[in-house]
C-alpha cells in the first residue's frame, strides 16, 4: 500500500449507500493510532470505495493585494518597508558625519541634502556662498554574490563584490530599499556616502552662433584646450587648424602632415597640441605660435590614438605622450627630447584605442579582442616603464573604444570650470617655475578631491560584439560586469566629469546611459536616425551632446532625458566630431561637409 494513499474495499462501506468524499472516518478515531493512514481528505474511487489522500505536504499561504491579485512571494510591497531606517552619513574620504540617526524612509534626495547641509553647518541664509543650493548625490554600498565554476576543477565558486549604488534618482529611501531589499537589511544601519555635485550650472546649447569654413576635406577631430580658450581641428586635408574661441576666426593653419590627421590631443597644461596622421608621423605644435616643435616618425602604419600623461603624475612637466597604431604597437614618447622611452609590444593586431589612467597605468584596446594594462612609471616596486601588468580578456570581437573614470580630470589638468587656476591668476608666464609648481599642486589637489578615499579606477570597454565590459583594471583582470543592450557595434564611450554616469554610442542609432560606479543600466536615449559617432559631456555633468551620421547633433538632459532636449541641425553631411568646452561656454561640431559649427546658449 502506498504511503500517501489508502484504498478501502467496497464492503467496508456497503451499508452507507452514500458518496463518502469528505473527512475520512472509519468507525475509529479520525486521526490516530486506530487509523494511522487517515491524515487527510478522502474521495470516492468510483467502485464503491474511497481513497484517502495524505496531506503531509505543506502549502504556502497565498497573499493577495487589495484588488485580489495573487502576490509573488519574491515581490515586496510598500507595507513591508519600515517607516524609518537608521542612517549614517559618510563623506568621500570615509569619515563619518554626525551620529547615526533615524530617518523616515519617505525622505528623498532633497530632504537628505537639507539634512547634510545642517550637519555640515552650512547656513541656509548664506547667500554670498550660495551653499544652500549645493545639490548632493548619495550612494549606498551593497554586496552582490556571483556563482561561477572553477574552469580547472569544475567546482562551484562563490564570489562577493561590492557595488556602489547611486540612490539620487530614487524618489525616496523607500523606493531604494524596495528595489534592493535582497541585498540590504533594514535592521542594520544604512551607510550613505554623500558627494556634492557641481557648484555651477552649464546652460544648455540651443543655437548655432558661428560656422567656421576653411578645411577642404572632412573634419575628423575638434577639441577645446583644457582651459577652454583655444579650439583645434584636424581632418582629411592633412592640416591642423587653431581657432580663436572669442571671435570664432582662424588663428593658425598648420601644414606639415602629408596625409589624413587621424588623432589629436591637448597636453593637460594647454601648452602643446599633438597630432598623428595616416602615415605614422607624430607632430607636436605650439598653439600660440602655430609652429611645430617636433616631427617624429612614430609608427610604420597609421596612428589610431594618443594620450598625454596626467599632470598630477609628472610634476607639472607634461612631456610624455603615448601613441597607438595599426602596427599593433604603442609607444611612450618624450616630446621634448623626441625620444621613445618604451615600446609596448604584445598585441597581435591593430590597437584601436589608448588611455593613460590616473594611477600610473596605460590601457590599450586591440582588434585581437584583448585589453592590456601597462606600467608607465618607475619606482615603488612597479618595475620598468612599459612592463605588462595584466591582460583583460572577455570580449568576443575587436575592442573599439575605452573610457577611464578619471578621463575628464586628467584632460583638464589644473584648470577649474572657469579655465583658471587658483592662486595663479597673476602669474602670466606659463613657462615659469612658479606657474608649473602651482599648476602641479592644483592638479594633485583636484585629482585627490575627485578620487576621495579608496575610490577605484574604473575602465569601460566597447566592442564589435555589441557589449560593454566594466573593469577594475588596477586590481583585477576579470570583468566586474558585462553590459548588454546595444544591437550593433559600440564605437564611443565617455564618463561624465564626476564619473557618476557613462554614456555609450553605437551604430544602432542609440545612446545608452549607465551608472558609473555599479555599471547598472539607467536609460536609452533615442532620436537619431543614423549611427551615433561620438558623445561629449558638459562640465557640470547635467547635459550630453551626440554627433551622428544623420547630419545632426542632439542635446540630452541627464539622467532623465530619454528623448532629446534639443536638436542642433545645420550641417549638410555626417557629423564626425564634437566637443564641449571645459568652461561650458560652447559646443563645437565638425562634419563631413568641411565646416565647424559653434553652438551656444
Amino acid at each position: 500500500m502506498d504511503a500517501t494513499t489508502a484504498s478501502f474495499p467496497a464492503a467496508a462501506v456497503a451499508n452507507t449507500g452514500k458518496d463518502l468524499s469528505g473527512v475520512a472516518w472509519t468507525g475509529g478515531s479520525l486521526v490516530g493510532s486506530l487509523n494511522p493512514v487517515n491524515h487527510g481528505f478522502r474521495t470516492a474511487d468510483g467502485k464503491g470505495g474511497y481513497i484517502i489522500n495524505n496531506t503531509h505536504k505543506r502549502y504556502k499561504r497565498t497573499r493577495r493585494d487589495a484588488d485580489g491579485n495573487v502576490i509573488d512571494e519574491n515581490d515586496i510591497q510598500d507595507d513591508d518597508i519600515p517607516g524609518n531606517v537608521v542612517v549614517q552619513f559618510r563623506d568621500r574620504e570615509g569619515e563619518t558625519v554626525g551620529e547615526a540617526m533615524d530617518i523616515p524612509t519617505s525622505a528623498g534626495t532633497e530632504e537628505l541634502g537639507t539634512l547634510i547641509r545642517s550637519l555640515l553647518n552650512e547656513d541656509d541664509e548664506d547667500h554670498t556662498t550660495n551653499k544652500s543650493h549645493v545639490p548632493y548625490a548619495f550612494f549606498a554600498k551593497i554586496e552582490r554574490i556571483t556563482k561561477t565554476t572553477n574552469p580547472s576543477t569544475g567546482e562551484p565558486v562563490v564570489k562577493t563584490h561590492t557595488d556602489e549604488i547611486d540612490i539620487t534618482d530614487f524618489n525616496s529611501l523607500k523606493a531604494f530599499l524596495k528595489e534592493y531589499h535582497k541585498q540590504i537589511s533594514t535592521e542594520h544601519t544604512l551607510e550613505l556616502t554623500y558627494q556634492p555635485l557641481a557648484l555651477f550650472k552649464v546652460r544648455p546649447v540651443t543655437r548655432c552662433t558661428d560656422t567656421l569654413p576653411g578645411h577642404t576635406e572632412a573634419i575628423l577631430h575638434v577639441s577645446y584646450s583644457p582651459d577652454g580658450k583655444h579650439l583645434a581641428s584636424g581632418g582629411g586635408d592633412a592640416t591642423v587648424r587653431f581657432w580663436d574661441v572669442n571671435t570664432s576666426t582662424p588663428r593658425h593653419t598648420c601644414k606639415g602632415h602629408k596625409d589624413h590627421v587621424l588623432s589629436t590631443s591637448w597636453s593637460p597644461d594647454g601648452k602643446r597640441f599633438a597630432s598623428g596622421d595616416k602615415r605614422g608621423f607624430l607632430m607636436v605644435w605650439d598653439p600660440t605660435k602655430g609652429e611645430a616643435s617636433g616631427t617624429i616618425k612614430a609608427h610604420s602604419k597609421w596612428i589610431t590614438g594618443m594620450a598625454w600623461e596626467p599632470m598630477h603624475r609628472n610634476n607639472g612637466k607634461c612631456e610624455r605622450l603615448v601613441t597607438s597604431s595599426k602596427d599593433g604597437l604603442a609607444k611612450i614618447w618624450n616630446v621634448r627630447t623626441k625620444r621613445c622611452e618604451a615600446t609596448l609590444a604584445g598585441h597581435t593586431d591593430s590597437i584601436e584605442s589608448v588611455k593613460w589612467g590616473g594611477e600610473g597605468l596605460i590601457y590599450t584596446a586591440s582588434r585581437d579582442r584583448t585589453i592590456k594594462v601597462w606600467n608607465a612609471e618607475e619606482g615603488d616596486g612597479k618595475g620598468r616603464v612599459g612592463l605588462l601588468v595584466r591582460t583583460l580578456v572577455g570580449h568576443g570581437h575587436r575592442v573599439n573604444t575605452l573610457a577611464v573614470s578619471c578621463d575628464y580630470i586628467c584632460r583638464t589638468g589644473p584648470f577649474d570650470h572657469y579655465g583658471r587656476i587658483a592662486d595663479l591668476d597673476k602669474v602670466k608666464d606659463r613657462d615659469s617655475d612658479e606657474w608649473r609648481e602651482g599648476a602641479y599642486k592644483a592638479a594633485v589637489a583636484k585629482y585627490n578631491a575627485f578620487k576621495g578615499s579608496g575610490e577605484q579606477e574604473r575602465l569601460i570597454s566597447g566592442s564589435d560584439d555589441f557589449t560593454l565590459m566594466f573593469w577594475h583594471p588596477t586590481e583585477n583582470k576579470r570583468p566586474i560586469k558585462r553590459l548588454t543592450g546595444h544591437q550593433q557595434a559600440v564605437n564611443h564611450l565617455a564618463f561624465s566629469p564626476d564619473s557618476r554616469f557613462f554614456a555609450s554610442a553605437s551604430f544602432d542609432k542609440k545612446i545608452k546611459l549607465w551608472n558609473g560606479r555599479s555599471g547598472d543600466f539607467v536609460t536609452t536615449m533615442t532620436g537619431h536616425v543614423g549611427a551615433v559617432y561620438q558623445v561629449a559631456w558638459s562640465s557640470d555633468a547635467r547635459f550630453l551632446v551626440s554627433a551622428s551620421k544623420d547630419s545632426t547633433a542632439k542635446l540630452w538632459e541627464i539622467p532623465s532625458g530619454k528623448k532629446a532636449k534639443d536638436t542642433l541641425p545645420g550641417h549638410a553631411d555626417e557629423v564626425y566630431a564634437l566637443d564641449w568646452s571645459p568652461n561650458g561656454a560652447s559646443v563645437a561640431t565638425g562634419s563631413k561637409d568641411r565646416t565647424i559649427k559653434i553652438w551656444k546658449h
